[in-house]
């Protein structure tokens, strides 16, 4: 795989330590785990231990655990002001349909995203941060 990135100031960039990174640059590389996952109060972290999150330029992400295979699509963009990541798998009962949301980025590392989402209708308050392998 080649991976390719432009440094650019884009809408889902931060600034750290006066380098501007792109969130898009940050998670095309290598290979992401859930460290933390909470559904509205309940911690769902386990459900995710041994999925390997990769995501790729061209909007896809691939996540293996084992010969369990997901694929879905993922994009960022600035919404109200708001740095986010929305993750797509498609209509999945699986643990991945719980990760397909707009997250709000509330923290960016080269190595560690830390985000929310909250329910427009219910009200709860769901938290994900996924770390690089």
């Amino acid at each position: 795989m080649v991976l390719t990135g432009v440094t650019s100031c884009s809408k889902d960039s931060t600034t750290t330590s006066g380098t501007t990174i792109a969130t898009s640059t940050i998670l095309v590389q290598g290979t992401w785990k859930v460290t933390y996952f909470n559904d509205s109060g309940t911690d769902g972290t386990a459900n995710y231990n041994g999925y390997i999150f990769t995501f790729v330029n061209n909007g896809s992400v691939g996540v293996i655990n084992g010969s369990i295979v997901y694929n879905g699509t993922w994009t960022t963009h600035n919404d109200d002001s708001q740095n986010k990541l929305y993750i797509n798998f498609g209509a999945t009962t699986s643990p991945m349909a719980e990760l397909a949301k707009d997250w709000h980025i509330i923290e960016k590392t080269s190595t560690k995203l830390r985000m929310e989402d909250v329910s427009g209708g219910a009200g709860g308050t769901d938290y994900l941060t996924i770390e690089r392998n």
